[in-house]
């Protein structure tokens, strides 16, 4: 499937409290991992799926990310900036702040997400489902981080990040798919957060859920960013399952 069109709005503007010290100067997006920025290697990742251009959501210290990235990556990959302004806005709110520059659908991807997966897939299933968003979602069993999703294997049941119960054996995969229109009764330069997005649509039956096999990679706590740091410096083949 050619995603050349489908932009991603990856969110990189939050404090990254979990990583202090090391993000007290320094943003998340461009610590070191194997000798390079993690948004190099974010983005080189996305270039070989296919993807040709991002929207880089920012707020803390994100004038540096865009010293050090600019307007475009080596291989000619687009790079667009949408800065929260004079308070942070949270995901959800980045994202309704990055609508003009996004379009009409666009896959969301955490700042600190690194997923080896088949992104056609999911532009595919969420064009099928013909619902407002979609969420990949993982079979986690609380290995990798606490499971907050319950999916029968067709559709996410329960989703809850704050209050996760024992039926939910799945997460939250860290990439979704948003059309302009799951955001338009969010308020306007006010904060929110994604996950209140995704609650609403499933409660409004607009939310499809898409199992991937992969398991995530992240750098947003010191042994995520170590794992990640083994697996790109040593050129492993990210594992599944």
């Amino acid at each position: 499937m050619d995603l050349s069109d489908w932009p991603v709005a990856i969110l990189a503007g939050g404090l990254a409290m979990r990583l202090r010290p090391l993000t007290a100067q320094l943003p998340k997006a461009l610590l070191p991992v194997a000798g390079e920025p993690f948004l190099r290697h974010q983005l080189r990742l996305l270039y070989s799926r296919g993807i040709r251009r991002v929207v880089l959501c920012v707020g803390h210290l994100g004038e540096v990310i865009q010293t050090a990235f600019g307007e475009s990556t080596a291989e000619g990959m687009r790079i667009d900036y949408s800065f929260d302004g004079p308070r942070l806005l949270g995901t959800g709110g980045a994202l309704k702040r990055a609508l003009p520059k996004l379009g009409e659908r666009f896959f969301v991807l955490y700042g600190d997400s690194y997923l080896p997966i088949d992104y056609g897939k999911v532009a595919q299933a969420f064009l099928a489902s013909r619902k407002q968003g979609l969420m990949t979602v993982f079979k986690n069993e609380n290995r990798w981080d606490k499971s907050n999703v319950e999916f029968d294997g067709q559709e996410i049941r329960r989703y809850n990040k704050a209050h996760p119960n024992d039926k939910m054996r799945h997460i939250d995969y860290g990439l979704g798919v948003l059309r302009a229109s799951a955001l338009a009764n969010w308020p306007q330069k006010a904060p929110f957060d994604l996950a209140d997005v995704y609650e609403k649509l499933l409660r409004t039956s607009q939310l499809a859920g898409f199992e991937v096999a992969q398991r995530f990679y992240e750098i947003g706590s010191p042994a995520g960013l170590n794992e990640l740091e083994q697996v790109l410096a040593n050129k492993l083949e990210p594992v599944s399952k």
